[in-house]
């Protein structure tokens, strides 16, 4: 299974409860039609003084080929696309996923 992180960091112009409206209510539904996406979570960061970013999804794919597959398509394009017109930052970071319980 492969994973991806990526750490979202709304625009300047956005306050935080416009980037979580976006975020949940606009680009969720995109991002839920990728194509062999085994599951997704957008996780809000707690705005504070320490926050890194806004918002941190945790996108599973069987490979890194399927999750680069999924973001060649139409779709991907589209929600790669929207996420870029809302951020002033996105960075992905693929992880090697360890549960402890």
């Amino acid at each position: 299974m492969f994973k991806v992180m990526i750490l979202l960091t709304r625009r300047d112009d956005m306050t935080q409860d416009q980037f979580a409206s976006w975020w949940l209510i606009e680009h969720a539904p995109m991002a839920r039609q990728l194509p062999g996406a085994q599951r997704i979570t957008f996780n809000l960061v707690e705005q504070g003084p320490d926050a890194v970013c806004s918002g941190i999804t945790e996108l599973w794919f069987e490979s890194r080929e399927a999750f680069e597959a999924a973001y060649a398509t139409e779709i991907g394009k589209q929600v790669a696309a929207d996420s870029m017109a809302h951020v002033s930052s996105r960075v992905r970071v693929p992880v090697e996923e360890h549960a402890i319980f």
